[in-house]
This record gives C-alpha cells, structure tokens and sequence, in this order.
C-alpha cells in the first residue's frame, strides 16, 4: 500500500464521520421541507405507508451519496494541494 494512501486513512476517517453528520443534518431539513413530519421513518413503523417509507429511504440514500462523494472529493483535493500526491 502506498505510503499516502496509508497517510490518508485517518483524515479520511474523520471527514467521513464528518459527512456523516452533515448528511444526517441535510436530509433532516429536506423531509421537512418536503412537509413531512420532523422525523423520517423507519422501516418497521406501522403507521407509515409504503410510499412514505421508500420515499424517505431513496432521500436519505441520494443525500448520502452525494455528501459522501462531495466529502472525499473535497479531502482528496486538498491532500493534494498539501503534499503534491493524489492519495488515492
């Protein structure tokens, strides 16, 4: 394994925690933007209907992504412009 991609891990590990949180907070505001309920649903409310629960699920799916993508970009890019390696 190459000595940068070692060197990566942990910022990596930390801007996906990082990502994480900002998903969880991005997707929280659409839903209730959507004029949904404050929370999402689970899979298992009994309450919800089919169409409720696949919607939150594919929303929470595309948000993630996407933050996740954005995130190691971003991380990736900057690494670069600090040592000159692409740690990938």
């Amino acid at each position: 394994m190459k000595a940068s991609k070692i060197a990566y891990k942990p910022v990596g590990l930390a801007l996906g925690a990082a990502g994480g949180a900002l998903a969880a907070t991005a997707f929280k505001r659409a839903w209730k933007t959507l004029g949904h309920d404050d929370d999402a649903p689970d899979a298992t409310d009994e309450d919800r209907t089919w169409r409720e629960i696949l919607l939150a699920a594919a929303l929470q799916g595309a948000i993630f992504a996407a933050v996740k993508a954005a995130v190691d970009r971003a991380g990736a890019t900057a690494t670069r412009r600090l040592t000159g390696k692409w740690p990938g």
